[in-house]
């Protein structure tokens, strides 16, 4: 029997997802601090931020379809003990590369909160799956955002290394309530493990509206990524801030964040290709905005508010139309749409880097503006076909 989705169980896989995911960006506003650490450059550091990123791909891409197959306790367990020794070691680590590989275990074990939004839809009825949706994620993304706040004032005040020790006192608590408190699900899948990574491409050719849903995704996040990995270079570069600062504008995204909810809400009541249209709208707005934004902070300000909100909206719209189909493989679906959002992250974030080291901040806001209109087109082209 498929167990009641209570309030309770909702926000504590919100808050769930938001602390675990926030081990993805606690690097971001540190960059600058570690090049100097081990004597490298920002396009060198930026490997780090790339390796987290690919490696939560992968973990999505092997982690979490055993969601439609194996206790979520079980794939709990496991995961922990490895996120919680990959943050140790990034914490110790005596080079560059030791932390890349690190990073990249990090970011292969926080794929965590990718199992809990396929969870949410679960245990939900059709009315409330948008809310339930919207909910997870609001805690995800202000777990996104929260950790450059926390990361860039931590690496402040204590040194970089302080954050990753932090990071995983934090996991090791968090582990210990999930134990206790969150339901446990016995998928039905009874085929071998094999079977079910084939079944994933199965979904993938058989579902346009999941492969536009996909690709909507990953030029949205390059975008992104772009923009809050080279932020920091840019406090540094025109405003000769540190990483406090560059840390602080997640604040301004929680904006975005906190409208996830609302948003979910919309999905159950309104047309989704309005809401696409819109948020892709504030995308393109967002990067015009950033162009011309180099030297101004009130007009960072405002981009950030507006790129986030729009990828926000965007991103949970995605979600609620592949969660719309195929019931008993929602982890499957998710993995498809997921390791697409990241491969988009990582390309983003290898694109911003080789945007600003040669074109500097013209450069990075105009990859953003430049994905954006290509995500409004590929929309246009595709959206009737799926």
């Amino acid at each position: 029997m498929t167990p009641k989705l209570t309030n309770s169980i909702l926000y504590l896989m919100s808050i769930s997802a938001g602390l675990v995911v926030a081990n993805l960006y606690y690097n971001q506003p540190l960059l600058h601090e570690i090049a100097i650490a081990y004597g490298v450059s920002e396009s060198e550091v930026s490997s780090v931020a790339l390796t987290t990123q690919l490696g939560y791909a992968f973990g999505l891409l092997f982690i979490i379809p055993l969601g439609d197959k194996v206790s979520n306790h079980k794939i709990l367990q496991l995961d922990f003990v490895v996120m919680i020794l990959s943050l140790l070691a990034a914490a110790i680590s005596p080079s560059l590369i030791y932390l890349i590989i690190s990073s990249f275990l990090i970011g292969f074990s926080s794929a965590i909160p990718q199992l809990f939004v396929p969870m949410a839809a679960l245990l939900s009825d059709d009315a409330g799956r948008g809310r339930a949706i919207g909910i997870v994620m609001s805690g995800l993304l202000i777990g996104i955002l929260g950790s450059r706040v926390v990361s860039g004032l931590v690496g402040e005040q204590f040194g970089w290394r302080s954050m990753y020790y932090i990071a995983a006192v934090m996991m090791v608590l968090l582990f210990v309530l999930l134990k206790y408190k969150l339901p446990k699900i016995y998928p039905r899948y009874s085929g071998s493990y094999g079977s079910l990574m084939k079944s994933i491409l199965h979904y993938f050719k058989t579902e346009p509206a999941l492969r536009l849903a996909s690709l909507r995704a990953a030029l949205s996040f390059a975008g992104l990524s772009a923009f809050w990995t080279t932020l920091v270079f840019l406090m540094e570069d025109s405003f000769n801030y540190g990483s406090g600062v560059a840390g602080l504008f997640g604040l301004l995204g929680i904006v975005g964040a906190l409208a996830a909810a609302a948003v979910g809400k919309m999905n159950d009541r309104y047309s989704k290709h309005k809401i696409i249209v819109v948020s892709i709208g504030l995308l393109i707005l967002s990067y015009a905005i950033f162009m011309v934004s180099a030297h101004s902070l009130l007009g960072l300000v405002a981009g950030v508010i507006l790129v986030d909100l729009g990828q926000q909206a965007l991103h949970i719209t995605n979600q609620n139309i592949i969660f719309s189909k195929n019931p008993e493989a929602r982890n499957r679906v998710n993995t498809v749409y997921m390791v697409s959002f990241f491969i988009g992250g990582a390309l983003g974030t290898m694109l911003g880097a080789f945007a600003w080291e040669h074109y500097k901040w013209l450069g990075v806001s105009g990859l953003g503006l430049i994905l954006s209109v290509l995500i409004l087109i590929v929309h246009f082209i595709f959206r009737k076909v799926a």
